[in-house]
């Protein structure tokens, strides 16, 4: 353990919490390695323990312990962040959120839900559906709600309905020091005092264990189309994708599937798609509004020498589409023999430059010789590379990590952002000084140190010390 926490506190730390929640606390090898191990090339740390928690209450007396033995304490949901948001470098006490998993109020008519942190998007949404009601953030993997509140996650509905900053109402967030707060209210607005939400929204558990989730909701549309259209380069996508944005059609996904992708997906999961540059679109709507969102985006698309728009509306053929788009990470895994390891990262560029940001990543790529399918959320400027290599080759590790910081300063040169959604974590770290500068990290430092004076939340990642 590092030194700035005493030898043994995770011992006394430990054996503490045994004494109330019992079996519920392991400290078994491979539990405490599957929560310190993400499904990248980030270095994994477990934690010396693995906590199980089923209420606030519980969560509470846990940092409450921790607090008094100076042991980091780490918030776990489903573990499937991609920037090392969960591992712990100092030892500790994982917190498992998983078991506070029940949805806690659903109020129709004003088109909110309170849930417990360790709810799972679908899990919602199979809630919700016979009251006519979704939740739209949609990452992809099955996240719990908590995380992505954490995280400030989006997806591939949010060109449309927003990110998790835009959807979250209020928390419950147990503090460092073991006090329990709600920020927010139900009302859709609010100028009362800081904006807590915010604040905690996107902290990755550096500022406080969320423990329940207050989200806006939205009516299941009365039709959804869906579709995939094809196009002679990865620049007529980001081009027809500009143009439909700023033409005003709201579209309610639409995605770039570049072709080493289209080839994964066809194999991984049965689909006879044509290799070449892809967009999946969807719009929301009536069955008359849909129809009409569809042509007029057939219309723009062939502008840009398309292939023709072939839009479904069937629940299962849309489903069976954007899971294979969810797949694409384990699809591309399964082309890589012998090359499992990946670096899979995001950045966010302003919309008028993502043609060109992709055009020059990909050209990047080709240069040096790597394997680096993109895919991304084009429809507000975020796409993401998944590199694949083998760690024991140390020149093409180098290269990979060159390609990395290139992609990253290309990003933040065009006025973009390291990262759309994956978060800092511990893997981006590195870049939070040269996007926001000195100031403002030291300002984030200082709330940081204000809020977790010992720095027990979630140490050594984003922009904790």
């Amino acid at each position: 353990m590092d030194s700035a926490y005493p030898k043994n506190s995770t011992t006394e730390a430990i054996a503490a919490i045994r004494s109330f929640l019992g079996e519920r606390l392991s400290t078994a090898t491979p539990v405490r390695e599957s929560h310190g191990k993400d499904q990248t090339w980030n270095e994994g740390f477990p934690p010396d323990a693995v906590a199980f928690v089923k209420s606030t209450e519980e969560v509470q007396k846990i940092v409450q312990v921790c607090a008094k033995t100076q042991t980091p304490v780490i918030a776990y949901g489903t573990g499937t962040s991609l920037e090392g948001h969960f591992t712990a470098p100092h030892g500790g006490i994982c917190v498992d959120l998983s078991n506070m998993n029940a949805v806690l109020e659903v109020n129709a008519e004003d088109l909110d839900c309170r849930v417990q942190a360790g709810v799972t998007r679908k899990q919602l949404n199979t809630y919700l559906r016979d009251q006519g009601l979704f939740f739209p953030i949609d990452p992809g993997a099955d996240a719990s709600l908590g995380g992505m509140a954490a995280t400030r996650a989006s997806g591939t509905n949010a060109v449309r309905y927003g990110t998790m900053k835009e959807n979250v109402l209020g928390l419950t967030v147990v503090l460092a020091n073991g006090e329990v707060i709600r920020t927010g209210t139900r009302a859709r607005k609010s100028s009362a005092g800081y904006d807590l939400t915010r604040l905690m929204v996107g902290s990755e558990g550096t500022l406080g264990i969320i423990t329940e989730v207050a989200l806006k909701l939205h009516g299941i549309p009365e039709s959804i189309a869906a579709g995939v259209c094809t196009f002679p380069t990865t620049e007529a996508c980001c081009r027809t994708t500009i143009e439909t944005i700023q033409t005003g059609i709201p579209v309610a996904r639409i995605e770039l599937v570049d072709a080493e992708n289209i080839k994964a997906l066809n194999a991984y999961s049965k689909l006879s798609l044509t290799v070449a540059p892809t967009l999946f679109v969807e719009f929301h709507g009536t069955e008359a509004w849909t129809r009409e969102q569809a042509e007029r985006f057939s219309e723009i698309a062939a502008g840009h020498g398309s292939g023709a728009f072939n839009w479904v509306t069937k629940e299962e053929d849309r489903l069976k589409l954007w899971q294979a788009r969810h797949d694409s990470f384990w699809a591309s895994k399964t082309m890589m023999k012998g090359k499992t390891d990946a670096l899979s990262t995001d950045v966010c560029v302003p919309i008028s430059r993502l043609a060109e940001c992709v055009e020059e990543t990909r050209r990047d790529l080709e240069e040096h010789g790597i394997y680096g399918p993109m895919i991304g959320h084009v429809g507000d400027g975020n796409f993401h590379v998944a590199m694949f290599c083998d760690l024991d080759d140390a020149e093409e590790v180098k290269r990979i990590k060159l390609a990395y910081d290139r992609l990253i300063d290309r990003a933040l040169a065009m006025g973009g952002t390291c990262t759309g959604e994956h978060g800092i974590g511990a893997g981006k770290r590195r870049y939070l000084e040269k996007e926001h500068g000195v100031a403002a990290l030291e300002t984030m430092r200082a709330i940081k140190k204000a809020i977790d004076p010992l720095n027990i939340l979630n140490p050594g990642k984003n922009a904790a010390p």
